[in-house]
């Protein structure tokens, strides 16, 4: 049995549909120039920070990606959710290469493939995805994963607000694997303080992270492909990842007030 992440097809594919008649006439970055902002549909919307919460780093890099994009444009960003109702400029959303909308919509990879992977204490009993039925697994709410290996597996799934706490949860005992990105936690799990916490289960059958454009709209699909273009020589990408890595350890170092479960 393997992992086989969530579709977002009917979502995208409904969104696309109401934005692609105005596509036709205007581009949707050229809409956004006359608008005066970008607005960028994702999967999940980061809630903005308040002073009085902890900040917390995102699993996905989405956000950042739309981000960069919009200074490439020199517009104040907007993200929206991915669904129905919401149009935007431009979409982002992990698909699978047999996914359908690879034949109804221009999909362009941005570089970044979302797999899903799990890491566990060292001495874990856990060796395969099947044995994760009964037991507590770590989810973020903003990640690919809730909701699905409670329904594949037969885990329990306790969903966190953000990668931190779900790895924080793991090295405190609360949880006895944590789920998220392989990109994420391969990057993770090289830090000497993740050392007793490294042990995994192989990553699953990865998503690709792709801008999804109107199939009428041309002059958008060429913007994106030349700005994927550029990410992908400088290996910006990555470059977000190591950063999100770097913060979110940090971020788990700065809330562990007791210690490891072993």
């Amino acid at each position: 049995m393997t992992f086989v992440p969530p579709r977002l097809s009917l979502i995208v594919f409904a969104l696309l549909a109401s934005v692609g008649t105005a596509a036709t006439a205007n581009s949707g970055l050229e809409q956004a120039k006359q608008r005066g902002k970008l607005v960028a549909g994702i999967r999940y919307v980061v809630p903005e920070h308040k002073t009085n919460i902890k900040f917390r780093t995102p699993e996905a890099i989405d956000t950042a990606l739309a981000d960069d994009l919009a200074k490439r444009m020199t517009l104040p960003l907007m993200t929206v959710r991915t669904e129905p109702g919401k149009p935007a400029d431009v979409m982002l959303a992990a698909l699978a290469d047999n996914d359908p909308l690879h034949r109804s919509a221009t999909v362009i990879p941005v570089g970044y493939t979302a797999a899903p992977m799990a890491i566990m204490r060292s001495d874990t009993d856990i060796k395969s995805w099947e044995q994760l039925k009964g037991r507590k697994v770590c989810v973020a709410e903003g990640g690919l994963y809730a909701g699905t290996l409670a329904a594949k597996y037969g885990a329990i799934e306790k969903v966190k607000r953000a990668p931190a706490d779900s790895l924080l949860a793991v090295r405190v005992g609360e949880c006895d694997a944590a789920v998220h990105d392989s990109a994420l936690l391969e990057e993770l799990i090289k830090l000497p303080e993740w050392k007793k916490f490294s042990a995994k289960l192989p990553a699953g059958p990865g998503a690709k992270l792709a801008f999804v454009v109107p199939s009428t709209d041309a002059k958008t699909a060429a913007q994106l492909r030349q700005v994927a273009k550029e990410w992908s020589a400088h290996r910006f990408p990555e470059q977000l990842v190591q950063k999100a890595v770097r913060h979110i350890a940090f971020e788990v170092y700065l809330d562990q007030d007791v210690p490891d479960c072993h």
